[in-house]
């Protein structure tokens, strides 16, 4: 690393926390909000579609989705993340984060959209039409990840960078928030525009036509908080690491940072030496990046792989989970909208005590306690809980005990997001070299989602074939595991991206070699 480049990068590590770092929370945050709105909705309006499409004349309970299109709808979107996220993380290292922002948020808005517009003559067919819109929904939403948390990571000064990462993936809290209280507007207010009977009454009736739109309008409004925020991202200006460290333009840096940061720079000359060899540029499936960064890569995948296998099969079956133990009443006892209403209700709950102040108590504490000990504490408590709710699993479907039950429920919500869930996130920005941040969170991120695809799906046919009870022991036991490879993940707090991804020691050599001469002044208003 060069003289020049240094001093722009120090700069932005002591810059003061101003308004645009948090106008940059808000930017990236709404694609959080988007995402974790469009791959939550889904398991609102499941029940909703198994009624509307697989009603079977004559039966004594509601239609329900068939288990493999049950696993198709809710898990099609994962697929497309993980390939999102690899393909984008990978762009955004090559191209540069600005060029490839706009791209995954026009692909969320489009799909969303697509999503509710799903058609076809057969059930069936609705359903493949609606698993194309999601993988490609997927697919964008996947990209927001790797480039969303190295943007944030690029811009935020070293005292408060974790709260600033964590303060973005926190918007997800909102979303989950926003797709139940959606669903509660629309449900609401077709219920009393359309009243029905319920199942057990009328099970014709039960599910009026009009509930068809419901499913749609709650998940086309995913498009709505991406399509505000598309103008702000395409006015960000390229990060000023990437520009200097990967695109080796510390004069476009400087100026870069001067539009948006209140940093003075003046670059007086940059002259590059012909031929100057970059010693630090080692690549991705080098012997160097796995000695120096190959255990922090599966510390970084390992922990995310099994966290998100305990964190959407518990997001994603909770409706399940409330019905077995008797939270929401019986599918048959409520008509169509009904059951939309009481589901929506549960989940936005559980999102409104335990979910969104999981995220917040993380932004407020990881500067402070670390990320390290967030993660450990967060991963032991998870395992903690699933094994206090799984070994006396009878207990807690006593009619008496069910408060209990999700009380303690709610606690590894809680512990997910102040912890792991958060974590996971922040650290895979923070560790690696600027020219492989966005493809080393990538691959993070998709290991996460290849976790969510084995709980989505796995948890599925577990809690089918096994019960709730033991699929919660093995959710225990992954907690575990997650407790232990932790191990592998290395402490940022407090230092600097370049300190970090050892960046920072090419900087003497380069000096001595004469590598790059500048003079330059910084002054930080």
């Amino acid at each position: 690393m060069t003289k020049d480049n240094l001093q722009v990068l120090n700069a932005l590590d002591v810059a003061k926390t101003q308004w645009y770092h948090f106008t940059a929370i808000i930017i990236a945050g709404m694609g959080f909000f988007t995402d974790a709105y469009d791959l939550f909705c889904i398991s609102l309006v499941t029940k909703l579609l198994g009624r509307i499409y697989y009603h079977k004349a004559g039966s004594s309970t509601p239609g329900s989705l068939p288990s493999n299109v049950a696993a198709a709808v809710n898990g099609v979107a994962f697929c497309g993340t993980l390939t999102g996220q690899l393909f984008f993380g990978w762009l955004g290292d090559k191209l540069g984060r600005k060029r490839v922002y706009g791209i995954t948020l026009l692909l969320m808005v489009i799909c969303s959209l697509a999503s509710g517009l799903s058609f076809g003559r057969h059930p069936n067919d609705v359903m493949a039409t609606l698993c194309f819109f999601r993988f490609w929904l997927g697919f964008g939403i996947g990209g927001d990840y790797p480039l969303s948390a190295t943007i944030m990571s690029e811009y935020a000064n070293k005292k408060t960078r974790g709260a600033f990462i964590a303060a973005v993936f926190a918007m997800q809290g909102f979303g989950i928030l926003a797709g139940g209280m959606v669903a509660i507007i629309v449900s609401g207010a077709f219920k009393a525009q359309y009243p029905s009977p319920p199942y057990f009454k009328n099970p014709n009736g039960s599910t009026v036509p009009e509930a068809d739109y419901v499913w749609r309008i709650i998940l086309m409004f995913g498009a709505v908080p991406a399509l505000l925020t598309y103008y702000w991202r395409m006015k960000m200006p390229e990060t000023a690491r990437y520009t200097a460290l990967v695109a080796k333009d510390a004069k476009q840096a400087a100026a870069d940072m001067s539009k948006v940061l209140q940093v003075d720079l003046e670059e007086e000359r940059q002259q590059e030496k012909p031929g100057e060899k970059k010693g630090n540029d080692f690549g991705l499936f080098t012997s160097k990046f796995l000695s120096k960064h190959g255990l922090h890569l599966l510390g970084t995948a390992s922990t995310w792989f099994l966290l998100d296998i305990a964190f959407y099969s518990q997001n994603l079956f909770q409706k399940d989970i409330f019905s077995a133990i008797g939270w929401i009443p019986k599918a048959k006892t409520m008509n169509a909208l009904e059951e939309v209403y009481s589901i929506a209700r549960a989940q936005t709950l559980i999102a409104l005590f335990s979910t969104v102040p999981g995220y917040w108590f993380t932004v407020a504490l990881i500067d402070k306690m670390g990320r390290f000990r967030i993660q450990l504490m967060g991963f032991f408590f998870m395992t903690l809980f699933m094994f206090a709710l799984a070994i006396p699993y009878h207990h807690w479907t006593l009619p008496n005990n069910r408060i209990g039950f999700v009380i303690m429920y709610s606690l590894t919500f809680f512990f997910s997001n102040f912890g792991p869930n958060a974590t996971t996130f922040v650290v895979p920005a923070e560790i690696f070299p600027a020219r492989l941040r966005s493809t080393c969170h990538g691959i993070s991120a998709a290991s996460g989602k290849a976790g969510a695809m084995v709980g989505a799906f796995a948890f599925l046919y577990a809690a089918d074939a096994i019960g709730v009870q033991k699929s919660l022991i093995i959710l225990g036991v992954i907690s575990f595991l997650g407790m232990l490879f932790t191990f592998l993940v290395p402490e940022s707090k407090g230092k600097s991206l370049e300190e970090m991804s050892g960046e920072v020691e090419q900087e003497n050599g380069n000096q001595t070699q004469g590598g790059r001469q500048s003079s330059t002044e910084i002054q930080i208003a």
